[in-house]
């Protein structure tokens, strides 16, 4: 697999592998988080191609004091193999080409695969809660 970033052209399937791994949300726009992290300088999305053809993808960015992960998703047909593991090695070296002393995610409490994951690539569960508001008017 090959590592690189995401091309605008490619915004759809990006999209469309994130619904296939269950990644989106009916609060958020995917399309509009992809353009936001291609457009921002302090963040990027990454995606590995097998072939030509997409096959994870990871999006990152860098906000000044931790680098964080979003859409960390590998093609179900393709699992198991070490993409994962290696889209995260991908973020953790964009993020510490820039800087940031830490990286970091979020993982839903019910989502304890993606959690098992994490920490056997050595994540550690980080003693926090996440408090949000919504600022626009999704719901």
């Amino acid at each position: 697999m090959k590592i690189g970033a995401l091309l605008e052209a490619e915004i759809d399937a990006a999209v469309a592998l994130w619904r296939t791994c269950g990644l989106i949300r009916p609060w958020n726009d995917p399309n509009a988080d992809a353009r936001l992290a291609l457009t921002s300088p302090a963040s990027t999305i990454l995606v590995g191609r097998i072939e030509g053809r997409l096959a994870a993808t990871a999006m990152t960015g860098f906000e000044g004091h931790r680098a964080w992960v979003y859409y960390l998703a590998v093609d179900p047909a393709l699992r198991g193999v070490g993409h994962g593991a290696a889209m995260m090695r991908a973020c953790e070296a964009w993020a510490a080409a820039r800087g940031a002393p830490k990286i970091q995610l979020m993982v839903r409490s019910a989502n304890t695969a993606a959690a098992g994951f994490y920490a056997a690539i050595g994540y550690e569960r980080q003693d926090v809660q996440v408090f949000g508001k919504r600022l626009d008017d999704r719901s």
